[in-house]
């Protein structure tokens, strides 16, 4: 079998927006009539020409008259070929990611296996999920966050995050005391609610300096979050290692960083407990289970990124399913998540059941992709 073709697609999501106001898929084709589904996560909008044409030039130089199941070779060259994409970024990798997940839906089909089979087999028949808490209000009457807080448990969650300091930028930057003990007050109002039955972890998006990030946690200790999301921004894996150091609390990193390069870096000086790898953007799902492989070794857990759409969701369900370290997934899902495929992957009590089919375990619904296609 080789590889034929790539087709790529644009597709105009709907309110609220989950994973990006509009996704990029590309579809590879092969001489056997398989298409492979891929998805470049596109997060904020980035300029999809620009990524449309990486990789159809991707595809083109490197897997047109390839084997799908070569999908080692083909990433080496990828990566190592241009001196400009051997430095993980958020530019290139993303596209060699959604290329390699194609090739591995591929493969699945191919051997009519999902793509967990292929690499371990099932560790996990459901998988915990996890999603955001709803802030409407919060900020203003913390009492409300107990409130929303009864109603996920009664759904069936048993965790969720919430992003208690705003704005985001500029970054980094401090609180004052007053401010951080507000916030914990809406931690408090959660424990008041429901007590144990609701982890809650800390996103912040790497707001803080050092010296204010480890002064939050001290005052946020009591009330044992989860974790603690990128405390200080990600780039600088030692200030990151200092906040760790200074508290009991879990260190989440990694949903900006890209291979095994920058994640090798980040465990092995002990920067985080709780890997938030995005295997639409750190280099596919075979570089995402190494890099499970890696924080497995340093008794690390998974804790996989997911704002992006429904096929880097799926393949990040297929990583997930045969990790033995794995935690939690985070679910941002939303309705075309669910209609743009035939059998949806979907989220419910708090749980992702993983697919049997093939592959990525997912097809599109081309009906539905006609309706929302901007690329027509």
């Amino acid at each position: 079998m080789k590889v034929t073709g790539i087709e790529t697609l644009v597709i105009d999501n709907v309110p609220p927006y989950r994973g990006g106001r509009q996704w990029l898929f590309l579809r590879l084709l092969t001489d056997e009539g398989i298409v492979g589904l891929g998805e470049r996560p596109t997060g904020h909008a980035p300029n999809l020409a620009s990524q449309i044409a990486l990789l159809r030039d991707l595809a083109e130089r490197f897997v047109v008259g390839e084997s799908p199941f070569a999908i080692e070779s083909i990433w080496q060259r990828v990566y190592a070929s241009n001196h400009d994409y051997r430095h993980p970024s958020m530019y290139a990798t993303p596209a060699l990611s959604a290329i390699e997940m194609a090739l591995w839906d591929i493969v699945g089909k191919a051997t009519g296996q999902p793509v967990y089979n292929l690499l371990g087999g099932r560790c996990h028949e459901s998988l915990r999920a996890y999603a955001y808490m709803p802030t409407d209000g919060v900020w203003e009457n913390p009492a409300r966050a107990g409130e929303i807080a009864e109603r996920l448990v009664k759904e069936g969650n048993s965790a969720c995050k919430i992003d208690p300091f705003m704005p985001y930028f500029p970054l980094p930057r401090d609180f004052p005391l007053k401010t951080i003990k507000h916030a914990a007050r809406i931690f408090q109002a959660i424990r008041d609610a429901v007590g144990d039955e609701l982890e809650i972890g800390i996103g912040t998006h790497g707001q803080f300096s050092t010296a204010g990030a480890i002064r939050v946690a001290r005052v946020f200790e009591e009330h044992n979050p989860f974790w603690f999301e990128e405390p200080v921004p990600p780039e600088n894996v030692d200030e990151m290692a200092r906040v760790a150091a200074h508290t009991s609390i879990p260190i989440a990193s990694g949903e900006r960083l890209a291979t095994k390069y920058e994640f090798s870096e980040l465990l092995e000086r002990q920067a985080a407990q709780i890997i938030q790898l995005d295997v639409g953007q750190c280099g596919g799902i075979l570089e995402s289970k190494k890099i499970a492989g890696m924080a497995e070794a340093h008794y690390a857990m998974i804790a996989p990124h997911m704002y992006v759409g429904p096929v880097a969701a799926a393949a990040a369900v297929q990583l997930d399913a045969c990790s033995p370290n794995f935690l939690i997934q985070e679910y941002n899902g939303g309705p075309l998540h669910e209609d743009i495929f035939t059998d949806p992957i979907r989220f419910k009590n708090g749980a992702i059941e993983p697919p049997t089919a093939p592959g990525l375990g997912v097809a599109l619904d081309d009906a539905v992709v006609q309706r929302h296609r901007a690329d027509r």
